[in-house]
């Protein structure tokens, strides 16, 4: 059984900085992109970042690039999200997610993901 599981969330400042990391288990974690999406309340999920299996392909959100920065260790099976510059609108539950390094339709959807982890809080206080 495919197990994701986020950690690093927490409370800071606007303009400080948080990493999240999620440590997956039950499947080849190298064989796998990795996304990370947050919701805030009252709002949909929304696309964060995407890292393909190998770690050399990213994606953003306009809204995070140049802020947030993807990576992911597969000797660790984990993926992680660096996020600097923080601004309250950051301030979203974030959730990380596996599924097949192939995309269908565009890279942001939730629809190419197949696992989802439980969420981690963030929020950016102003």
């Amino acid at each position: 059984q495919v197990s994701l599981l986020e950690a690093g969330g927490g409370l800071v400042q606007a303009g400080g900085s948080l990493t999240l990391s999620c440590a997956a288990s039950g499947r080849t974690f190298s064989m796998y992109a990795m996304g990370w999406f947050r919701q805030a309340p009252g709002l949909e999920r929304e696309f964060v970042g995407r890292i393909g299996r190998t770690g050399i392909v990213r994606w953003y959100a306009d809204s995070v690039k140049g802020r947030f920065t993807i990576s992911r260790d597969n000797a660790k099976d984990t993926v992680y999200l660096q996020m600097n510059s923080l601004k309250p609108e950051d301030t979203a539950i974030y959730y990380c997610a596996s599924g097949p390094d192939t995309y269908r339709g565009s890279y942001s959807a939730a629809s190419n993901y197949d696992y989802w982890g439980q969420g981690t809080q963030v929020t950016v206080s102003s």
